[in-house]
């Protein structure tokens, strides 16, 4: 991995490596890089433990580092994807919560490390900003009754067949 200005650490329980290759083998233009081991025991691990690892998705440069269970993952930092079909949404969605995740509203599921992301079709994007505020309120609406968006729905909605 080149070194970019910037980069996100994502926190993990021991489990980076495993996430970093979920996401590698899920997301076009993602990979997985370095993985630091550790050089020795240490108070909670074993030398050869893995400490970071680095990592891409969707072109996106992060390192995963294996900092225990003192700090979670929350809704507050999440992965927008953009999608431009549904099938491409129905595939990361489907990836994410199959792998032991959790769906939840309006385009969101939490992967099974804790980590949220918004699987968002461009349709939904292009609705929300429709310059037709009664258009606009249709597609907000549809969307709002939605676990993983249905872009036939949020279509007809803009288009006020539904």
């Amino acid at each position: 991995m080149s070194a970019a200005p910037v980069t996100l650490c994502l926190w993990y329980e021991g489990d980076a490596f495993d996430a970093a290759t979920f996401y590698a083998q899920t997301f076009p233009n993602s990979t997985v890089g370095a993985v630091m081991r550790a050089p020795s025991d240490y108070p909670d691990g074993r030398e050869g433990n893995v400490l970071t690892v680095e990592f891409t998705v969707l072109g996106l440069p992060c390192v995963g580092l294996n900092g225990g269970p003192m700090f979670r993952h929350s809704e507050a930092f999440s992965f927008q994807v953009a999608t431009d079909s549904q099938s491409e949404t129905d595939r990361y969605w489907n990836a994410i919560i199959g792998n032991g995740g959790q769906e939840s509203a309006c385009g969101w599921c939490k992967d099974k490390w804790g980590l949220s992301w918004q699987i968002t079709p461009r349709a939904l994007t292009d609705g929300m900003a429709d310059p037709d505020p009664a258009a606009r309120k249709r597609v907000f609406e549809a969307m709002m009754t939605m676990g993983k968006i249905d872009i036939a729905a949020i279509e007809a909605a803009r288009a006020g067949a539904a």
